[in-house]
């Protein structure tokens, strides 16, 4: 028993006495340092050691190249996208009348319709909220409303109309043969004799008004003043401070309408009533 046992222990105690192998390499002086590149082809080359983890070195991963980050779609360019869709939509339903064809159509419409009513109310919802985008309080359109406006208005315009004769005259180009001439004429003379407006009346044809009998006859004014000379009749509002004619209009107007003009003509500037 002991001898099955010697050569056992031999190798056992053999193998206990084996030195360990330090994991730094000795210190040979100066002159015999050990390299990193040394230790490795020591301990993995010669050694073999290819279970020791470090004999493997992880490779250092490359940083991936972020390419432009992609540009998010103008609401224009989807909103296109969308007429777009309704039309394509829209013509296949046409050439190709099919049930799913007109289905699909009728939906996607019904999408859109729905988006238009939401960005509606969202705009009446902001412009209740913003009075300053309100045009309503400019030209009011409620029946209430817009009657205290039109009151306010005329009010207004009687006062500038009122002292117009120190300044302005009108010139009225009519023609005997002129049947809406016939319309007009009283309407200027009423005007004129309301807010004791001179008025030069200038008859294109030679012929009489029964409204104006002190009519003279035209011999170039119209084209002087910048009218059209074909048209009657026509009426020119005379500047006599600033000595320029200001066109009112061609055709029959009405009585309100024609003082609206001259009101405008004389007491606003473009652009700031509307």
């Amino acid at each position: 028993m002991s001898a099955l046992r010697t050569p056992v222990t031999a190798a056992l105690m053999a193998a206990l006495l084996v030195p360990t192998m330090p994991l730094v390499a000795q210190d040979h002086g100066p002159q015999q340092a050990v390299t990193t590149g040394e230790a490795d082809a020591f301990y993995c080359g010669e050694r073999r050691l290819g279970y020791w983890f470090y004999c493997v070195r992880p490779k250092r991963a490359e940083p991936r190249e972020q390419g432009p980050a992609p540009q998010a779609q103008s609401a224009t360019a989807q909103l296109e996208a969308v007429t777009a869709e309704l039309r394509e939509l829209k013509a296949r339903a046409i050439i190709e009348p099919t049930p799913q064809n007109v289905t699909a159509y009728i939906r996607f419409q019904r999408e859109q319709l729905d988006r238009a009513s939401l960005f509606s109310d969202v705009w009446q919802r902001a412009i209740w909220q913003e009075p300053e985008l309100d045009y309503t309080l400019e030209r009011p359109v409620g029946t209430l409303a817009k009657r205290q406006w039109q009151d306010a208005r005329a009010a207004e315009r009687d006062t500038v109309m009122a002292h117009l004769g120190d300044r302005y005259g009108l010139f009225y180009f009519f023609a005997q043969t002129c049947g809406a001439c016939e319309v007009m004429s009283p309407i200027v003379k009423a005007v004129a004799d309301r807010w004791h407006l001179t008025v030069r009346a200038i008859s294109t044809d030679g012929g009489p008004s029964r409204h104006f009998p002190q009519y003279t006859v035209e011999n170039g004014q119209r084209p002087r003043m910048g009218l059209e000379p074909k048209i009657t009749p026509a009426l020119v509002l005379w500047d006599s401070e600033a000595g320029r004619a200001i066109p009112i209009g061609y055709g029959v107007l009405s009585a309100d309408e024609l003082q609206d003009r001259i009101f405008l003509l004389t007491s606003k500037e473009a652009g700031h009533d509307f």
